[in-house]
């Protein structure tokens, strides 16, 4: 019979840690409902206020106010004055809290943690029974993915993720045709449409409520260069000069057979640009990695049991730069260059072509 010691010094730090995941787990609820609320972004403007200050300008609920502030003070977000009375969002805190911040907003992400909490019954029956959780279980999934990447992509997609692929802007401007697949409410699309009007774009994505929103924008925006069809990505038809797939690939049912036909459907001197999770397939190299604990909570919570839930490959959201290149390899790309961009945390950017 094996015996195990306890170490009292490793046993009583290990229950420090956990106090202070609880404590951080609660803040990130809170910091979701002060980005959703704009508290972060209104108290950025304004002096140090008292709740009933802060609740005025920004039309909410004094009580309600006050109490989060006080989560924000003992967690030590925002600054407070027992003096007086008032409340400070201190610059340093704001450049990551709030929407100015652009690519740097970390609180946008913090929604997903209530996005988590409604799935887990479902997610704990799939433990328990296999198979997954279907994609209408997620009710704000495609609007706050939409605000997670347009922050990158506002920011960075025409001067410094095209770029990544030699010779693609000049292509762009000069007119070529593409393709993007799980298009969601079409943002990426309606950004490169705008930017290179000579060129003609297509989004695809099986929401019909993501289509209608890409539209929408593509309408408000004047483009005459884009069209947007609700649409399997599995089944991609026509010919293209550029595909692009972001942050979808590992989320799909049948990865490998889109994988395939973004291939067969790139015309001689093609490029396929893929923006995907930035880990490695092999667990301990992830031990140091950022966004670790999040990438395999995002997992479990959204990306592989929604791929499950379809019967699907489960890659998973940490499916990492091996698998992805061994799978590009696998569909004819003899020619795949793994790029990033700066300020982009979460992706690495294949720009994958294949030898004629």
């Amino acid at each position: 019979m094996t015996t195990h010691t306890t170490n009292p010094a490793k046993q009583e730090e290990f229950a420090g840690r956990m106090v202070q995941v609880l404590n951080d787990a609660c803040l990130g609820h809170l910091c979701s409902l002060g980005h959703r609320a704009r508290l972060f972004d209104t108290m950025a403007g304004l002096p140090p206020s008292t709740s009933d200050q802060i609740a005025v300008t920004t039309g909410l609920d004094e009580r309600y106010v006050r109490e989060w502030l006080g989560g924000m003070t003992v967690g030590g977000i925002v600054e407070y004055t027992p003096e007086d009375g008032t409340y400070r969002l201190p610059p340093e805190h704001a450049a990551s809290l709030t929407r100015a911040a652009g690519p740097d907003n970390l609180a946008s992400f913090m929604q997903d943690l209530a996005l988590i909490g409604i799935v887990e019954d479902e997610v704990f029956q799939a433990f328990r029974e296999g198979g997954g959780v279907p994609y209408s279980s997620y009710p704000r999934f495609q609007e706050l993915q939409a605000e997670e990447t347009a922050r990158v992509y506002d920011a960075a997609l025409i001067d410094a993720v095209i770029p990544l692929a030699p010779g693609l802007t000049e292509r762009l401007r000069e007119g070529i045709d593409s393709l993007d697949i799980g298009t969601g409410q079409g943002h990426a699309v309606n950004l490169l449409a705008k930017a290179f009007p000579n060129s003609r774009f297509r989004g695809v994505d099986i929401s019909e409520t993501g289509i209608a929103a890409a539209r929408r924008e593509a309408e408000g925006l004047g483009l005459q260069n884009v069209r947007f069809d609700v649409s399997d990505t599995a089944e991609v038809s026509g010919d293209y000069d550029l595909i692009t797939a972001f942050d979808v690939i590992h989320d799909l049912a049948r990865p490998a057979q889109v994988l395939a036909s973004v291939a067969a459907a790139l015309r001689d001197n093609g490029t396929f640009l893929m923006g995907d999770i930035d880990a490695s397939s092999k667990l301990e190299e992830n031990l140091d990695h950022p966004l670790g604990p999040a990438l395999y909570t995002f997992s479990v919570f959204y990306c592989m049991t929604v791929s499950l839930g379809e019967g699907g490959a489960g890659l998973g959201t940490v499916w990492g730069r091996q698998t992805a290149q061994r799978m590009l390899a696998e569909v004819g790309f003899d020619d795949v260059t793994v790029r990033q961009v700066d300020g982009d945390i979460l992706n690495v950017y294949y720009v994958a072509r294949k030898k004629r």
